[in-house]
């Protein structure tokens, strides 16, 4: 029978993963992403200059980071066992706090934003020190992730007092020193369940389309005409082809090759390169997609201002850019037709300030599933193969 002070311990400290499922308490956790994004593309759309995109950008960079680092915190610990729900509750209210104050991160809430980012990066490694209680691998690792945190997040707070200019080049510092850490500290401390791994990923970018569908209707703006209607319907079809380009083969592939991937070092390095950071290229090309349709979808019959037509386009050109290299880091292969589309969309820029808006959504779309169209029947029976099967399909 376990002991009194046994029996405290368990509570208060953690169990490690068992399972591949994402857990019900991760999705709860997520939601508060989906405020997260959301605002990113509200403070790019009140300020729809190439400052606002980056501001925007910057931030959702830094809370990407930050919820990357409860996907990985999440591999290794169970979620709902001991003490770690409770812990995660107020990371999630930080988190909260965080998302609430972007879209004044750069004029009077700038503090409050650089605290409450702070607090959920505590959160996270005071989790990770329990984790790595018994490991002094990942005791080693988690040491050196909290030096960088610690030094990111001072840099949040130092920048936060001075002009806008000035404070997003700190922070932007802060950034590229925090998601170096994993290259400075090493990667062999560190654990993952690759099943779970990769559908939390999967997952999340589910929630950044979900957020463009949003765009969709706040940009029309309770209005309905055949023409917005029209809009409508071709962003739906352009969101369709990005789920589809994604879900259809790419994640099921890569998700096998992190799990056949040998344990440990090479693991990491695979899941740290094509999940933690190439998806960053994958959310944001959705979030500017996103924001692109929503200041479209109002204004239909009208020309794309240049910033507006950029989102939209640069967006699902970022996005295919980062399938190529997602590919690429998983099979070593480029899709060539997802590169080609990726420069045919950028070389559109100056027709999308001339065209109307809905004939842009509608090239946009055509073109999507055009490539979408020939990659199904090329990859003809080895796709029912990887969908059905566990063989992969033949590099292309």
């Amino acid at each position: 029978m376990a002991t009194a002070s046994e029996t405290r311990r368990s509570r208060l400290g953690a169990a490690f993963r068992q399972s591949d499922q994402v857990m019900p308490l991760e999705l709860f956790f997520d939601l508060v992403f989906v405020l997260a994004i959301t605002q990113c593309t509200s403070l790019m759309s009140d300020d729809p200059t190439w400052r606002g995109i980056g501001h925007g950008l910057l931030i959702l960079a830094l809370l990407w980071w930050s919820w990357v680092g409860y996907a990985w915190l999440t591999s290794v610990l169970d979620p709902e066992e001991g003490g770690v729900r409770i812990v995660l509750f107020a990371a999630m209210a930080a988190f909260l706090i965080a998302a609430i104050c972007e879209p004044e991160a750069f004029d009077g809430l700038a503090l409050e934003f650089a605290v409450a980012y702070g607090a959920v990066r505590v959160a996270h490694i005071g989790l990770f020190v329990i984790a790595s209680r018994d490991d002094p691998g990942l005791r080693r690792s988690t040491v050196g992730l909290g030096i960088g945190m610690a030094i990111g997040v001072g840099l949040l707070i130092a920048g936060s007092f001075l002009d806008a200019g000035p404070r997003a080049a700190v922070w932007g510092l802060a950034l590229v020193l925090d998601m170096a850490n994993p290259y400075l500290f090493g990667s062999e401390g560190w654990h993952l369940v690759p099943g779970h791994f990769a559908e939390r990923h999967g997952l999340i970018i589910i929630i950044a389309l979900g957020e463009s569908i949003v765009a969709i209707g706040v940009g029309a703006g309770g209005e309905m005409s055949w023409g917005i209607a029209g809009a409508a319907a071709a962003g739906i079809a352009i969101l369709a082809a990005m789920w589809w380009m994604y879900f259809d083969v790419v994640a099921l592939v890569s998700a096998r090759r992190l799990a056949d991937t040998p344990e440990g070092r090479v693991r990491n390095e695979l899941a740290r390169d094509s999940y933690s950071y190439i998806h960053f290229l994958m959310v944001a090309g959705i979030i500017l997609a996103a924001l692109g349709l929503k200041k479209t979808i109002g204004h239909v019959d009208d020309p794309l201002e240049t910033v507006p037509a950029f989102a939209l386009l640069g967006g699902v050109a970022l996005y295919l850019v980062g399938l190529v290299a997602f590919r690429l880091r998983h099979v070593r292969s480029v899709n060539w037709r997802r590169f080609a589309l990726a420069v045919v969309l950028v070389a559109l820029l100056p027709a999308a300030t001339e065209l109307p808006a809905l004939a842009v959504i509608a090239i946009v779309a055509a073109l999507l599933w055009a490539v979408v169209t020939i990659e199904t029947r090329a990859y003809g029976e080895g796709r029912a193969n990887v969908r059905h099967g566990d063989a992969f399909p033949a590099a292309r």
